[in-house]
C-alpha cells in the first residue's frame, strides 16, 4: 500500500526537480490525468457555444490537465506552488499562463474573472498541517474565499479530490459551503474499490444545481461485472447553509465555562481561577 504523498512533505518539497520530472515523464500519470481533466470539464458543464472560457487550474503541475483545457479550445491560467513543476511546464511549454503561488493563501485575482476552475488532486493537501502557523481550516476559507470571489457568478468549480477520511472529506465540503457555494460531491463507480473517483462540484452563487449524468467506463476490464454494474454517481445536492439559530442561551454549562476560560488565558487575559463554584447557577435572589 502506497504512502499518500501529502503525508511525506510538503508539496513544494515533495515535487522537487527530480519528482516533478519523473511525475511528468510517466506515461501512466499523464493517461490519468488526462482522464480526469476531461471528466472534470464535464462536470463544469460549460456552455457549448463555440466561445473560448478562462479558467482557473488550481495546482496545474507541470501543465497536464492545462493541456487538456486548450484541446477543449479554452484559455487558462494555472496556479502551484512548485517551482519545479512549473519549471518544467515552461520547458513543455504549454499554453496558459502560469503562477507561483500558495492557494491556501487566497488567490490574487481580480472578482469575476474566471468562467470556471478545476482541480486534480490538490485540495486535499491543505488539510494538512505542513508548518507550526498551518492551520487546515482558515486555509480552506481562505482558498474557497477568495476562489468565490474570482468566479463569475453562476460559475462552476470542480475538485478531484482524495480524501484521507470522511471528517477530511466533511471540513472541505464545509468550508466551501461557508464561503457561498453551492454544490455537493459526485462520486463516480462508488462500489468500485479501483474506479472510485470524488468530485467535489461547487456553483458560485445561489444557483440551483443539478447532476444526474452517469460516467460509465466499457474499456476497463479489470473490475468485476457488480462494479460495472453500479458505475454511477452519487450526488450530494446541497446549497449554502442558513446560520445556525442561536439556541439553548441559559443552557451553557461548566465544561463550556472551562473552555472559553481556557482559551481567554491562551490570549493572555487575567481570568479568576477555577473554583468549585466556576459556572455554578445563582439563585434568582439571595
Amino acid at each position: 500500500m502506497s504512502t499518500r504523498p501529502e503525508l511525506l512533505a510538503p508539496p513544494e518539497i515533495f515535487y522537487d526537480d527530480s519528482e516533478a520530472r519523473k511525475y511528468t515523464s510517466s506515461s501512466r500519470i499523464v493517461e490519468i490525468q488526462a482522464r480526469l481533466s476531461e471528466r472534470a470539464l464535464e462536470l463544469l458543464a460549460l456552455p457549448e457555444d463555440d466561445v473560448p472560457r478562462f479558467l482557473l487550474d488550481i495546482g496545474c503541475g507541470s501543465g497536464l490537465s492545462g493541456e487538456t483545457i486548450s484541446e477543449n479550445g479554452h484559455h487558462w491560467i494555472g496556479l502551484d506552488i512548485s517551482a519545479s513543476m512549473l519549471n518544467v511546464a515552461v520547458e513543455r511549454e504549454v499554453e496558459g499562463d502560469l503562477l507561483l503561488g500558495d492557494m491556501g493563501q487566497g488567490l490574487g485575482l481580480r472578482a469575476g474573472v474566471i468562467d470556471g476552475a478545476i482541480s486534480i488532486s490538490a485540495v486535499q493537501w491543505l488539510c494538512n498541517a505542513d508548518k507550526s502557523s498551518h492551520e487546515p481550516r482558515l486555509r480552506l476559507k481562505a482558498f474557497f474565499g477568495s476562489l468565490y470571489r474570482c468566479l463569475s457568478r453562476g460559475a462552476r468549480a470542480v475538485f478531484q479530490v482524495y480524501p484521507e477520511s470522511i471528517a477530511q472529506r466533511e471540513l472541505i465540503l464545509g468550508q466551501a459551503l461557508k464561503a457561498g457555494f453551492g454544490g455537493g460531491l459526485v462520486v463516480d463507480y462508488p462500489h468500485s474499490t479501483k474506479k472510485r473517483k470524488e468530485f467535489l462540484v461547487l456553483t458560485c452563487g445561489s444557483v440551483p444545481t443539478s447532476i444526474n449524468d452517469g460516467h460509465k467506463d466499457s474499456d476497463d476490464d479489470d473490475d468485476d461485472s457488480e462494479d460495472e454494474e453500479n458505475g454511477m454517481v452519487c450526488v450530494s445536492d446541497r446549497n449554502r447553509p442558513r446560520k445556525k439559530q442561536r439556541t439553548n442561551k441559559k443552557g451553557k454549562g461548566r465544561e463550556w465555562v472551562l473552555r472559553k476560560k481556557e482559551q481567554s488565558r491562551r490570549k493572555g487575559n487575567d481570568v479568576p481561577a477555577d473554583s468549585k463554584y466556576t459556572a455554578r447557577k445563582r439563585k434568582s435572589r439571595f
